[in-house]
């Protein structure tokens, strides 16, 4: 049994984008000030989250496909 490593990346950077985005979302507005107003709490963890739930479809779509040979699924055939 191989070890996806897209699995624990991807539910790393998904727990961290989700709490990032909830921070940003209940933060005092004030706090942002100094960024132009841009609510960068808001947006990276927005960032964050697609990335690990992208990382996390890659993992599954690769469970779901199986175990490859050594030459991949269409590799080439030996007489």
């Amino acid at each position: 049994m191989r070890l996806d490593v897209r699995w624990p990346i991807g539910g790393m950077f998904s727990l961290i984008g989700i709490l990032l985005t909830i921070y940003g979302m209940v933060s005092n507005p004030a706090l942002y000030e100094r960024s132009l107003g841009i609510n960068v709490n808001l947006w990276w963890g927005l960032a964050l989250l697609v990335f690990g739930l992208v990382m996390l479809w890659f993992a599954y779509r690769a469970q779901r496909a199986g175990p490859a040979g050594p030459a991949g699924p269409a590799g080439p055939k030996l007489p």
